[in-house]
């Protein structure tokens, strides 16, 4: 049997939802003080529509989430280079850290609702295994590069939501010094690549 499409109303609350749900969460003081029924005054919709298109508030802040990174992750699966899989790894992994840097700075508040649910690790976060499986297939590819699955733990704790929003908003670092420390810890953890060697 084909598979149903959603009916237009059905689409249209949903981007109604996720845009709501971002506007709410970009001048929100804390991620916490977002709740459904926020959000579902804010779209126009009730509360049981927001529940029924995603569950609960972590379904809705990873829909949101996964709406924004997809043109990240579009890049990463089948673009051209410095993101995409044709890219060397010692080029490929700096510019995909940068990437997912700029990206939390973009969106601070959104990044820091997500690692914030869920389980007691994040490090069992369904978004977190995906960054962290790609980095190490990514690693593996490095000759002479031992503990890849540590490395990608390292180099992924350095764009972790709760980093960047202590630095960005906290501490008022600018984000071209975060980019160039960024680039300076995975250097100093991989070595540098042959174009900076060039």
């Amino acid at each position: 049997m084909p598979e149903r499409k959603p009916r237009k109303d059905a689409v249209r609350n949903r981007r109604a939802v996720l845009a709501a749900a971002d506007a709410l969460f970009a001048r929100c003081e804390s991620t916490e003080d977002v709740t459904m029924a926020d959000v579902a005054a804010a779209a126009g919709v009730g509360k049981g529509t927001l529940f029924r298109a995603f569950g609960d508030r972590t379904g809705l802040i990873r829909a949101l989430y996964e709406a924004r990174l997809e043109p990240i992750m579009d890049a990463v699966e089948t673009g051209p280079p410095p993101l995409g899989p044709p890219t060397p790894p010692l080029q490929r992994i700096p510019a995909l850290l940068d990437a997912l840097l700029c990206f939390k700075l973009d969106n601070r508040r959104l990044a820091l609702a997500l690692e914030e649910t869920g389980s007691a690790s994040p490090y069992q976060a369904e978004h977190y295994e995906r960054w962290h499986s790609l980095l190490q297939a990514m690693l593996k590819q490095i000759p002479g590069l031992a503990e890849s699955d540590f490395t990608a733990h390292a180099l992924l704790a350095a764009t972790r939501a709760d980093l960047v929003e202590h630095l960005a908003g906290q501490k008022c670092v600018p984000r071209e010094r975060m980019q160039a420390q960024l680039a300076s810890f995975i250097t100093r953890v991989l070595g540098p690549s042959p174009l900076q060697n060039g």
